[in-house]
């Protein structure tokens, strides 16, 4: 009996830790963006407090092939949880937009196992509503235009190098996490501050992936980094945004007239 005891003891004592440390996902609303070519739903962080002389940032979060679905909860499982810690959100006045992809559909259409890919001629459905969707809040909470910024993981770290390229004078600042671009559009964006990471060990997404496009950005005048970890594979994720440089860095970046 006493074992048993314990156990419930233990058992209780963990579910209630869990619900403690899932307490920082009701910082981010549940909502829905619809329009002609579906809906899409998202999760959004609004500061408690945004006086009137304030201009917010703005930062646009992509997931990883598997939070995609409807549920709106999976998108917040790697990476967003370090954003809403709060020594970041003490530092920094931000808005931070975080949609989930439909299982159907990449925020690029592009093959990941292939060692390069052309950047598809149209944009794909999830990226092109959450521009519309990133639009209306940045005009709606008069986001400040030089600090707008976009990271992502594995499919979204695919989808950040495609959303660069696709408005190349918008973004502030990009940290694309094991993903991979096209290379030929490396021109367009070599004046953006840039920050990818990829483990040595990825068997999924090549490294090369990433350090191709970071040399041809270096090649075409950029200032581009890229940081490998080599005791990694593809799960490199983890620790790069729990290191909470990479996220001061991106912030630290403001976009300046080209």
């Amino acid at each position: 009996m006493k074992k048993f005891l314990i156990f419930c003891i233990a058992v209780l004592t963990f579910h209630g830790l869990s619900g403690q440390n899932d307490e920082w996902k009701n910082l981010l609303s549940k909502e829905s963006y619809s329009d002609s070519l579906g809906t899409l739903p998202y999760r959004l962080y609004i500061p408690a407090q945004i006086l009137p002389d304030q201009k917010p940032a703005f930062v646009l979060f992509l997931h990883g092939a598997g939070e995609r679905g409807t549920d709106n909860e999976l998108q917040l499982t790697h990476g967003v949880k370090e954003f809403m810690a709060e020594d970041i959100r003490g530092e920094y006045n931000f808005i931070l937009l975080a949609p989930q992809c439909p299982e159907s559909a990449r925020w690029t259409e592009v093959d990941w196992t292939k060692a390069s890919s052309k950047m598809p001629p149209r944009i794909s459905i999830p990226l092109q509503e959450s521009f519309e969707l990133m639009d209306s809040l940045i005009e709606e909470y008069n986001v400040d235009p030089q600090q707008i910024y976009i990271t992502g993981l594995s499919m979204g770290g695919f989808g950040t190098w495609d959303a660069i390229c696709r408005r190349p004078d918008f973004f502030a600042a990009a940290m694309p996490v094991c993903g991979g671009g096209d290379e030929s559009k490396a021109g367009l964006i070599a004046h953006i501050p840039i920050r990818a990471f990829h483990g040595k060990l990825d068997h999924l997404v090549l490294p090369a992936r990433s350090i191709n496009m970071v040399n041809a950005i270096r090649l075409n005048g950029g200032n581009a980094e890229i940081i490998l970890f080599d005791d990694l594979g593809h799960l490199c994720w983890d620790r790069v945004y729990q290191n909470h440089d990479n996220i001061h860095w991106l912030f630290s970046n403001w976009k300046t007239g080209y």
